[in-house]
């Protein structure tokens, strides 16, 4: 799933598949992690902005990647917090410059094989 669109609220499910956890791992993170904290409607209803799954990213990041444990975690984002969180916003970045790069690439395919058949062959 792509967070870039305007859109100011994501569902807990669209969230999970992102990170391809279940639904109740994030409800869980929600009361381990001061961080973790989405919008409930008077339905209950999870409403996460941009900035929720963000610091779901990080979390994930420190206890799915890293392998670290829940406390192991808290204390890392006690700790770290601008260190990690400028460590996943550079990799965000760099993903999306990538995510660029492979578009001009393609452009690029799509282009070359264009003017390969539409050349004409001079006469002799």
């Amino acid at each position: 799933m792509d967070f870039t669109d305007k859109r100011l609220y994501y569902s807990i499910k669209e969230v999970a598949d992102h990170f391809a956890v279940n639904v109740s791992l994030l409800r869980f993170w929600e009361k381990e992690f001061d961080n973790i904290n989405p919008k409930k409607t008077a339905g209950g209803t999870r409403q996460y902005t941009k900035e929720d799954i963000r610091q779901v990213g990080i979390v994930y990041h420190l206890v799915k990647e890293n392998g670290l444990t829940l406390e192991g975690a808290r204390q890392a984002l006690k700790s770290k917090k601008d260190d990690e969180e400028k460590r996943i916003e550079l990799l965000e970045r760099l993903q999306n410059i990538k995510n660029e790069l492979v578009s001009i690439e393609e452009e690029f395919y799509q282009l070359h094989e264009q003017q390969k058949y539409s050349k004409t062959k001079p006469e002799i």
